[in-house]
């Protein structure tokens, strides 16, 4: 009997849980209520809706008078031409283009000043004809470029106009624009070439 024990049997292990008698419990599944969620990203779209601009077309209102179609004359004198070549050139000129009014090159951070300082001259004041004459082929937006630069010159030009006294009614002058815009001729284009400076 060496070796002690041999002859005793233990009883065997059971495996855990093979033979129990308990249920397993069911895992329930993870709920999450959304209902906050929907509010909170309701209230989000609604303020990005409020506080963003929407885009809106760039519009740029002309008014013509009911007269646009009748044909009128006018001084040369009083007339300030710009005229903007297809490659985006400016050029000006005032009255009628010759060796002694030669046409000139105009930059476009220039057409406010010019504009301004031709209207108030004191022989044409109030009454000097503003003349867009724009090439086939030249950009868009360089004509917006010229327009709003134009656009502008008034409020300076408007300004001091109305500083003046009308000694007929003696109320403050009123402007009065006159402004057109009409297509660059071959003429015109010949008239560039011959008396450019």
């Amino acid at each position: 009997m060496a070796g002690g024990g041999g002859g005793l049997q233990l009883p065997e292990k059971q495996k855990r849980g093979s033979q129990s008698k308990r249920k397993k419990k069911k895992r329930l599944g993870f709920h999450l209520d959304m209902t906050p969620l929907v509010d909170i990203t309701f209230l989000l779209l609604t303020f990005f809706m409020f506080t963003t601009t929407m885009l809106k077309p760039q519009i740029m209102e002309m008014k013509l008078p009911p007269e646009w179609l009748v044909q009128v004359e006018v001084k040369a004198s009083e007339l300030f031409t710009i005229d903007l070549l297809d490659d985006g050139t400016l050029m000006y000129y005032t009255g009628i283009p010759s060796a002694d009014n030669p046409i000139k090159k105009l930059k476009y951070d220039e057409i406010k000043s010019k504009a301004i300082e031709l209207n108030l001259k004191p022989n044409v004041k109030n009454r000097l004809i503003t003349v867009f004459k724009i090439g086939e082929n030249a950009k868009y937006d360089k004509v917006i470029k010229v327009l709003d630069e134009l656009n502008l010159a008034e409020v300076p030009i408007t300004e001091a106009i109305t500083k003046d006294i009308d000694p007929e009614t003696n109320e403050p002058v009123k402007r009065k624009r006159k402004f057109t815009i009409s297509p660059l001729t071959e003429e015109d284009l010949k008239n560039i070439e011959e008396f450019k400076q």
